[in-house]
């Protein structure tokens, strides 16, 4: 089965591409140099002879979609539009990494992959079309929402909370906006898991179990770090206005992934405590 990942150099990307190599799986990976996935041309040419294509591409900068909200959407819609027809095309299955942002954050109880959408900023509203593309073009692809991802191979929350804990003597870091903290390694081994147990095409969660506030997973940030929980402190949402609304709640419910026999992550806790060396490895550095 030959395996390609796009957006191979980012954070889940490279552990996409590790957990694979570390399988023995035949994976090719491409990056932005590699494949513009705005091109349908080339993205016809560089599919060709794949099984199971994983999009790890994406528009990730949040705020600066609200002002370049076509630029976010020829990547994160049309360039998934286009993984979506390549991949149909040579009877490949695409993987979709989405994200929480598809919804408001209004909700009180986990999200359903099948509750409706409600994107709140420009990002959200790219991610929403690049799902509706990719169901829409392939009925056996799969939308993987994930969300709050940390991760060694890039610039990620819990490492910049201890390196500003560190220089600054302290930091203010929110309370109110709930999410479930998750290690890109876990998402690599759920993408390869749902693959290989054949579920049928359809949007998954692929997030950790359990919750946390921005301020609860920075004070456990700080402490794995050796450093004294009292470094972080909490504060509201409006202490930091940004241009695009953060979501109040990005807790999503695993219901899907269970009714087709699939273990979901564990719990955000249990997972920090078993990525934490490897991802505040570069802050010691």
């Amino acid at each position: 089965m030959q395996w390609i990942v796009i957006g191979a150099a980012g954070m889940l990307g490279q552990d996409v591409v590790a957990r694979l190599e570390g399988e023995g799986r035949s994976v090719e990976a491409l990056d932005r140099g590699d494949l513009d996935i705005t091109d349908p041309a080339a993205c016809d040419r560089l599919l060709r002879g794949a099984d199971v294509v994983v999009n790890c591409a994406a528009w990730t900068a949040v705020d600066l979609a609200e002002e370049r909200e076509a630029e976010a959407f020829a990547v994160n819609a049309t360039g998934a539009a286009n993984l979506a027809r390549s991949a149909s095309s040579v009877g490949a299955r695409l993987v979709q990494i989405s994200t929480d942002y598809v919804f408001d954050g209004s909700a009180r109880t986990p999200y359903a992959a099948d509750a409706p959408q409600n994107p709140a900023t420009a990002y959200g509203r790219t991610k929403a079309a690049g799902e509706w593309a990719v169901a829409a073009l392939g009925s056996q692809h799969l939308i993987m929402r994930t969300a709050y991802l940390y991760g060694a191979g890039g610039v990620c929350f819990p490492r910049t909370i201890v390196k500003l804990a560190a220089e600054r003597g302290g930091l203010d870091v929110v309370d109110d906006q709930h999410g479930q903290p998750t290690w890109t390694v876990d998402v690599a081994d759920l993408v390869l898991r749902a693959v290989d147990a054949e579920v049928p095409g359809g949007v998954y969660h692929a997030t950790s179990q359990g919750s946390a506030s921005w301020f609860e997973f920075a004070a456990e940030a700080v402490a794995a770090a050796g450093m004294d929980r009292g470094l972080v402190r909490p504060t509201t949402s409006e202490a930091f206005v940004r241009p695009a609304p953060r979501p109040a709640y990005s807790v999503l419910d695993h219901g899907s992934l269970r009714a087709v026999g699939v273990e979901p992550i564990g719990t955000w806790q249990e997972r920090w405590s078993k990525a934490a060396g490897s991802v505040l490895a570069a802050t010691r550095h």
